[in-house]
């Protein structure tokens, strides 16, 4: 039995740097399971921003693997590289908390603030004052509150991870809306996303859970409502290194999706499910979906 959401809309946001693999499968059954758990829509998002590390024909075989798995998304697909001024209209919003920042990776790792959660050197605030003379603008950042004040402390609760907390200037920084190369960061391009698409529930890997306090506070300040976020396990290779094209993962085996689904299910613990099929295998998930989330509360 379904347990509907008030205009749940959720999303899969793959990068199309390469196919779908077991890691983002379960990134992908998770948040289409919780969508149509709840009688919601499932959109789908092509996150390109980063032009350079898309790969050609990478997009269609996503759609075309999405499909043959059995999962069918509501809605027009929104792509990034589309999507550019959207991007631009938020940032301008922003004026007054944004500045231009001529900082290298290697000089700010050598200020020695510290290493955020997600392994990023902390921005000492360098540029905040101004570019130093002789300084070219690299890049943009968007200030965040002072240490120790009310609002540098962002609070959620987790769906799966229950709740979770940041500081923000002390554990990340002023951070980056556009790169040095010029494309814009996807701390920005998510947050217009989500709120351009009406996204009220976001599921997706843990890899992300750090990027979370910087996206709601990017949220509060453009006023788009907050979504509910959950967070979940990622696959990970035997040295423990997130399972991704980087390390080796192999593409999805078309040939056999049942086997595929069952073993992205058991690895978000649902279970062995009895299905002989895929079309069987969605409704015993959808409930076995409800139950594990069930147990986590």
């Amino acid at each position: 039995m379904n347990h509907p959401v008030e205009h749940y809309v959720g999303r899969f946001a793959p990068s199309p740097s390469g196919p779908l693999h077991a890691g983002s499968l379960v990134a992908a059954m998770a948040s289409y399971l919780d969508a149509k758990a709840h009688d919601g829509r499932w959109l789908l998002r092509m996150e390109d921003i980063d032009e350079a590390r898309s790969a050609a024909g990478a997009a269609a075989d996503i759609v075309h693997t999405l499909a043959a798995l059995g999962m069918q998304w509501d809605g027009p697909i929104r792509v990034q590289s589309e999507s550019l001024p959207d991007y631009q209209a938020a940032c301008a919003r922003l004026d007054g908390l944004v500045y231009p920042c001529g900082c290298t990776r290697r000089e700010i790792a050598d200020s020695g603030v510290g290493i955020a959660a997600d392994g990023a050197a902390i921005y000492p605030g360098t540029c905040r004052a101004g570019l130093a003379p002789g300084k070219i603008a690299r890049a943009l950042r968007v200030r965040v509150p002072d240490a120790g004040t009310a609002s540098e402390f962002i609070q959620f609760e987790d769906r799966w991870l229950g709740r979770q907390s940041q500081y923000l200037a002390r554990e990340a920084g002023d951070f980056v809306l556009k790169r040095a190369d010029g494309y814009w960061a996807y701390q920005l391009a998510v947050v217009v996303d989500d709120a351009l698409q009406g996204v009220t529930h976001v599921v997706r890997g843990a890899d992300l859970l750090e990027s979370t306090a910087r996206q709601i506070y990017l949220q509060r300040l453009l006023g788009y409502p907050v979504p509910v976020y959950l967070h979940v396990p990622l696959v990970c290779t035997a040295d423990g290194e997130k399972l991704s094209k980087q390390h080796g993962a192999q593409a999805l085996d078309l040939q056999q999706p049942l086997p595929e689904l069952q073993r992205a299910a058991g690895f978000l613990g649902l279970g062995t499910l009895p299905a002989t099929s895929v079309a069987d295998f969605w409704p015993q998930a959808q409930q076995a979906w409800l139950q594990r989330l069930q147990q986590q509360r």
